[in-house]
């Protein structure tokens, strides 16, 4: 069971006790739970509330996953990220036996939910994706979320798209830059082959060329 959302900074109509309290029904019931996390929940900072109990309500937990869409932009981002958020965060969880389950996500823009820029975090044709899957299996990760499935509002979905048909389309929503259709199903296809060591994927972007 998901409780997504617990320890943001911004205005919740909620508390972290009621997050507490929900947490603790549900492992009473019998349930493994996940909590979804803010990106700086171990160190109580970024887009985390600055408060202990935090970790107190995330110890309980059987699975932590932290959010981090639009909290990186490049490949290069995504690299330093895992070194300073994720690797330390594996370890922490570790230590208290719980899971980690990273978000990875193969672009991003509010252009039509918010405005702002149409391609906000650029796919570069699936290798911001599959560089983040690499950079979290090289610290530790062996699972990851993939960020979504049919999101396409921000501009997230990896199921089956097309390149916009017109021009006035093309002003209002990101497109595939001519790669299939499925070609972030089947590259995320190639994501769990990673995770599982399958020795036949190449960590270098060559995999890419695979899956066209």
């Amino acid at each position: 069971m998901a409780v997504w959302g617990i320890g943001f900074r911004k205005d919740r109509a909620y508390t972290l006790e009621d997050c507490r309290q929900l947490v603790a029904a549900l492992k009473a019931d019998g349930c493994a739970v996940l909590c979804g996390v803010p990106t700086g929940w171990r160190t109580l900072s970024r887009d985390s509330i600055d408060d202990p109990a935090l970790h107190e309500v995330v110890s309980m937990c059987d699975v932590v996953s932290p959010w981090t869409v639009g909290r990186y932009t490049t490949p290069d981002q995504a690299g330093l990220h895992a070194d300073v958020y994720w690797q330390p965060d594996i370890g922490w969880c570790r230590q208290r036996m719980l899971d980690y389950l990273p978000v990875v996500f193969p672009g991003f823009s509010v252009h039509n939910l918010k405005g702002g820029t149409l391609d906000q975090i650029p796919r570069l044709g699936g290798r911001f994706l599959w560089t983040q899957a690499v950079e979290a299996r090289r610290v530790g990760a062996d699972s990851l979320h993939v960020a979504m499935f049919d999101e396409v509002d921000e501009a997230t979905a990896i199921f089956k798209c097309i390149d916009p048909p017109t021009a006035e389309l093309a002003e209002h929503f990101v497109g595939m830059d001519n790669l299939p259709s499925d070609h972030y199903l089947r590259l995320t296809g190639e994501i769990g082959k990673l995770l599982r060591h399958d020795r036949s994927v190449p960590v270098e972007p060559r995999v890419l060329e695979r899956v066209r």
